[in-house]
């Protein structure tokens, strides 16, 4: 595992262990993806998530560039994926763990974020 990504997967699983809040767009839940909770589960497991779809990286002319689906991924992981339309804003809040769709959903969590830090789970 590349320095970067080891860093980031104990970033994560720090402030997924200290009860912060963890927000990710688009993307950026890939990111997510390697980090375990204290019982060697993923971050993800049985949780309500999204990011880009697959539909999305199919539309966009992606799928055949990127080194994985990350909807498909965040599933096998045990992740409960919800997701809109092409294109729509959304973002789901599973407690701590804020993600959105696509960029359109950047200000859905943005408010998500707010709302978590005035009325933590």
């Amino acid at each position: 595992m590349p320095v970067a990504n080891f860093l980031l997967r104990r970033l994560v699983e720090a402030a997924h262990a200290a009860g912060k809040i963890i927000a990710a767009v688009c993307h950026g839940p890939a990111g997510l993806l390697s980090a375990m909770d204290k019982e060697g589960r993923s971050i993800l497991a049985g949780r309500r998530v999204n990011a880009f779809s697959d539909a999305e990286e199919e539309a966009a002319g992606l799928a055949a560039i990127v080194p994985f689906a990350l909807e498909t991924r965040m599933r096998e992981l045990g992740g409960q994926f919800e997701r809109a339309d092409l294109w729509q804003a959304h973002a789901i809040r599973d407690g701590l763990l804020i993600t959105g769709q696509n960029p359109a959903s950047s200000e859905m969590v943005a408010r998500l974020v707010i709302v978590a830090l005035r009325e933590p789970d």
